[in-house]
Protein backbone atom coordinates (compact mmCIF):
# COMPACT_ATOMS: atom_id res chain seq x y z
CA UNK A 1 0.00 0.00 0.00
CA UNK A 2 1.34 3.59 -1.10
CA UNK A 3 2.04 6.17 1.43
CA UNK A 4 -1.62 8.25 -0.42
CA UNK A 5 -3.46 5.10 -0.37
CA UNK A 6 -2.52 4.31 3.31
CA UNK A 7 -3.54 8.44 4.34
CA UNK A 8 -6.33 7.77 2.38
CA UNK A 9 -7.90 4.42 3.65
CA UNK A 10 -6.79 5.79 7.62
CA UNK A 11 -8.68 8.65 6.76
CA UNK A 12 -12.18 6.43 5.45
CA UNK A 13 -11.51 4.46 8.70
CA UNK A 14 -11.71 7.60 11.07
CA UNK A 15 -15.04 9.05 9.07
CA UNK A 16 -16.60 5.14 9.62
CA UNK A 17 -15.41 4.96 13.16
CA UNK A 18 -16.71 8.64 13.50
CA UNK A 19 -19.81 8.06 12.20
CA UNK A 20 -20.29 4.99 14.22
CA UNK A 21 -19.41 6.53 17.12
CA UNK A 22 -22.52 9.35 16.09
CA UNK A 23 -24.94 6.32 15.49
CA UNK A 24 -23.77 5.17 19.24
CA UNK A 25 -24.09 8.21 20.87
CA UNK A 26 -27.69 9.07 19.00
CA UNK A 27 -28.94 5.38 20.06
CA UNK A 28 -27.59 5.93 23.46
CA UNK A 29 -27.66 9.23 24.01
CA UNK A 30 -23.89 9.59 25.04
CA UNK A 31 -20.85 8.57 23.27
CA UNK A 32 -18.86 6.04 23.67
CA UNK A 33 -15.73 6.33 25.58
CA UNK A 34 -12.22 4.89 24.68
CA UNK A 35 -12.10 2.80 28.15
CA UNK A 36 -15.63 1.25 27.16
CA UNK A 37 -13.91 0.44 23.82
CA UNK A 38 -11.00 -1.14 25.27
CA UNK A 39 -12.57 -2.96 27.78
CA UNK A 40 -15.06 -4.59 25.39
CA UNK A 41 -12.21 -5.50 23.15
CA UNK A 42 -9.86 -7.01 26.17
CA UNK A 43 -13.48 -8.86 27.30
CA UNK A 44 -12.39 -10.49 23.62
CA UNK A 45 -8.64 -11.02 23.75
CA UNK A 46 -7.94 -7.82 21.59
CA UNK A 47 -5.74 -5.19 22.98
CA UNK A 48 -6.60 -1.45 21.89
CA UNK A 49 -3.84 1.24 23.24
CA UNK A 50 -5.30 4.55 23.80
CA UNK A 51 -2.69 5.37 20.86
CA UNK A 52 -3.58 3.40 18.69
CA UNK A 53 -7.56 4.57 19.40
CA UNK A 54 -6.35 8.26 19.08
CA UNK A 55 -4.42 7.12 15.03
CA UNK A 56 -7.94 5.45 14.48
CA UNK A 57 -10.67 7.78 15.25
CA UNK A 58 -8.24 10.68 13.73
CA UNK A 59 -6.78 9.40 10.81
CA UNK A 60 -3.51 9.42 11.20
CA UNK A 61 -2.17 6.37 10.33
CA UNK A 62 -3.46 2.96 9.13
CA UNK A 63 -4.04 0.47 11.38
CA UNK A 64 -4.57 -3.43 9.25
CA UNK A 65 -5.52 -5.57 12.79
CA UNK A 66 -8.18 -7.99 11.62
CA UNK A 67 -9.07 -9.07 15.94
CA UNK A 68 -9.55 -5.12 16.36
CA UNK A 69 -11.62 -4.46 12.99
CA UNK A 70 -13.68 -7.68 14.60
CA UNK A 71 -13.86 -6.25 17.94
CA UNK A 72 -15.11 -2.79 16.94
CA UNK A 73 -17.82 -4.27 14.43
CA UNK A 74 -18.96 -6.13 17.52
CA UNK A 75 -19.11 -3.04 19.91
CA UNK A 76 -20.94 -1.16 16.87
CA UNK A 77 -23.01 -4.00 15.86
CA UNK A 78 -21.84 -3.91 12.17
CA UNK A 79 -20.46 -6.47 9.68
CA UNK A 80 -15.98 -6.06 10.02
CA UNK A 81 -16.44 -5.47 6.09
CA UNK A 82 -18.02 -2.10 6.54
CA UNK A 83 -15.69 -1.41 8.92
CA UNK A 84 -12.66 -1.99 6.75
CA UNK A 85 -14.28 -0.25 3.94
CA UNK A 86 -14.33 -3.61 1.86
CA UNK A 87 -15.36 -2.95 -1.98
CA UNK A 88 -18.89 -3.78 -2.04
CA UNK A 89 -20.04 -3.95 1.86
CA UNK A 90 -23.25 -1.80 2.61
CA UNK A 91 -23.54 0.46 4.93
CA UNK A 92 -25.66 -1.14 7.93
CA UNK A 93 -29.23 -0.58 7.89
CA UNK A 94 -29.44 0.92 11.77
CA UNK A 95 -26.76 3.67 9.93
CA UNK A 96 -28.44 4.42 7.12
CA UNK A 97 -31.48 4.56 9.31
CA UNK A 98 -29.76 7.17 11.92
CA UNK A 99 -28.62 9.38 9.81
CA UNK A 100 -30.45 11.66 9.33
CA UNK A 101 -30.53 12.27 12.93
CA UNK A 102 -26.67 12.24 13.34
CA UNK A 103 -26.54 14.85 11.15
CA UNK A 104 -29.47 16.75 13.02
CA UNK A 105 -27.08 16.40 15.96
CA UNK A 106 -23.98 17.92 14.47
CA UNK A 107 -26.16 20.68 12.96
CA UNK A 108 -27.16 21.51 15.89
CA UNK A 109 -24.21 21.18 17.84
CA UNK A 110 -22.68 24.05 15.49
CA UNK A 111 -25.15 25.98 15.50
CA UNK A 112 -24.74 25.89 19.22
CA UNK A 113 -21.09 26.65 19.24
CA UNK A 114 -21.43 29.15 16.87
CA UNK A 115 -24.20 31.32 18.58
CA UNK A 116 -22.34 30.99 21.62
CA UNK A 117 -18.31 31.78 19.98
CA UNK A 118 -20.04 34.55 18.27
CA UNK A 119 -21.75 36.50 21.44
CA UNK A 120 -23.68 39.58 20.35
CA UNK A 121 -24.65 38.60 16.56
CA UNK A 122 -27.77 39.99 15.11
CA UNK A 123 -30.59 37.96 14.39
CA UNK A 124 -30.55 38.22 11.17
CA UNK A 125 -26.89 37.12 11.05
CA UNK A 126 -27.60 34.19 13.17
CA UNK A 127 -30.58 33.41 10.78
CA UNK A 128 -28.74 33.39 7.73
CA UNK A 129 -25.63 30.72 9.29
CA UNK A 130 -28.64 28.78 10.67
CA UNK A 131 -30.30 28.80 7.18
CA UNK A 132 -26.06 27.96 5.34
CA UNK A 133 -25.58 25.09 7.95
CA UNK A 134 -28.87 23.64 7.04
CA UNK A 135 -28.39 23.55 3.57
CA UNK A 136 -24.73 22.06 4.21
CA UNK A 137 -26.38 19.61 6.23
CA UNK A 138 -29.75 18.04 4.00
CA UNK A 139 -28.37 15.12 2.52
CA UNK A 140 -28.06 15.03 -1.51
CA UNK A 141 -30.19 13.04 -3.60
CA UNK A 142 -28.57 9.72 -4.66
CA UNK A 143 -28.13 9.43 -8.25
Amino acid sequence: MTEDHSQAAADDLAKRLRLLMDVAEAESGTEPIYSQIADFLKERGTNLSRSRWTYMINGHRYVQDPAVFEGLAAFFDVDADFLMGQDGAATPEKVSAQLDLVRSMRAAKVKSYAARTLGDISPKALEAITKFLDEEMTPMPEH
